[in-house]
């Protein structure tokens, strides 16, 4: 018996021995399973590889690319990691709003355009519409010609897919043609506008009730930026402003809807020379107080009650440029960590 227990504890101690010795062979910095996790600090930027020319490339592209940073403002002082912009006003309630200006209508859908995509071709299959054309990276869909109840002649419809003002939406624009003896030409403006309406309002209807974990295109993800149109930029003379790819009509009307979203109270505008001028109201309800207390730290909201001029500029090619300027009264003055959140406020609400 004494001689079995020596041989249990002989082997006990081998075994010990040799767990601590295999931790160190498999897992240590030399080991056979070492951490890697600090690998990519070690990794080399290799060139694109080059393709003999006519040979494709499309297998070569990025899967997961990622995406450039917009915002090109330097913060001042000393650096924090800033928060997300505030989302579009509504985007939290609403998954899908039909908004128009002019004669002109959209779906304005709280999803990238990849997502987008796929859904709205299940609208389509589900409503038994057979598609004439599709060019998933342009965000072009056409029908086939459709003989609807109570129209004399058929009728096509052509969607199409832009991204977004902010990252991670999508815009749904309809298109209604008439088949005339005229030619098969899309038309700039539809044919039949309440035709176009109600094919925009049943598709919108349909991807609000969609669930939401919806399929992605990849193809469409990849042709269809999902960044947005919208960015916070500084100027050469070191003040910052909105950029946005809009054009001015367009962007003249979501800014006026943008400032009453953010606490301003909009006192007086002039079109022509594209300025609004506006009070700041300060923040209202508990969950304002959170984001303008990180906005403006301890203080207590210097700048509410203020006046300003929001002033917008055609910078040409459907772009626009937003700046906040002090009235020539010094109590309306700011500095410039004021003028990048007050600028952030408002780039988180334009649509």
């Amino acid at each position: 018996m004494t001689k079995i227990l020596h041989i249990a504890a002989r082997a006990g101690l081998g075994a010990a021995l040799l767990t601590t010795a295999g931790c160190g062979y498999l897992f240590g910095d030399e080991g056979v399973f070492r951490d890697k996790s600090e690998d990519y600090k070690q990794a080399r930027e290799l060139p694109v590889i080059a393709v003999p020319e006519g040979k494709q490339v499309a297998s070569l592209d990025e899967v997961y690319p990622i995406p450039a940073v917009r915002d090109q403002v330097v913060p001042p002082g000393e650096f924090t990691v800033p928060r997300p912009s505030p989302l579009v006003a509504g985007a939290a309630d609403e998954r899908v709003r039909i908004q128009s200006l002019a004669d002109e209508s959209w779906a304005l859908v709280s999803i990238a355009p990849g997502q987008l995509w796929p859904e709205v071709r299940g609208f389509l299959a589900a409503a038994g519409i057979q598609t004439g054309r599709v060019d998933a990276r342009a965000g072009i869909m056409e029908t086939a010609w459709l003989e609807l109840d109570g129209q004399a002649l058929p009728s096509r419809f052509r969607f199409r897919i832009d991204q977004g003002v902010q990252r991670g939406t999508s815009e749904l624009h309809v298109l209604q043609m008439d088949r005339a003896a005229d030619g098969e030409a899309w038309p700039p403006v539809s044919d039949n506008v309440s035709q176009e309406q109600e094919m925009l309002k049943a598709v919108a209807q349909y991807v609000a009730n969609s669930t939401e974990s919806a399929p992605v295109s990849m193809i469409a993800d990849q042709a269809m930026s999902a960044t947005g149109k919208i960015s916070l930029q500084e100027a050469p003379g070191g003040h910052a402003y909105i950029s946005v790819g809009l054009p001015f009509n367009r962007a003249w009307a979501s800014l006026g809807k943008a400032l009453e979203d953010s606490s301003f109270e909009i006192t007086d505008r002039d079109r022509s020379a594209g300025t609004y001028y506006v009070r700041f109201l300060g923040p209202e309800g508990e969950e304002e107080d959170g984001w303008f207390d990180w906005l403006f730290g301890d203080d207590e909201h210097p700048l509410a009650g203020k006046d300003f001029e929001v002033r917008m500029a055609d910078e040409g090619d459907d772009q626009v440029s937003i700046r906040l300027l002090p009235l020539p009264s010094a109590e309306s003055a700011f500095d410039r960590r004021q003028e990048q959140a007050m600028l952030s406020l408002i780039k988180g609400n334009i649509s």
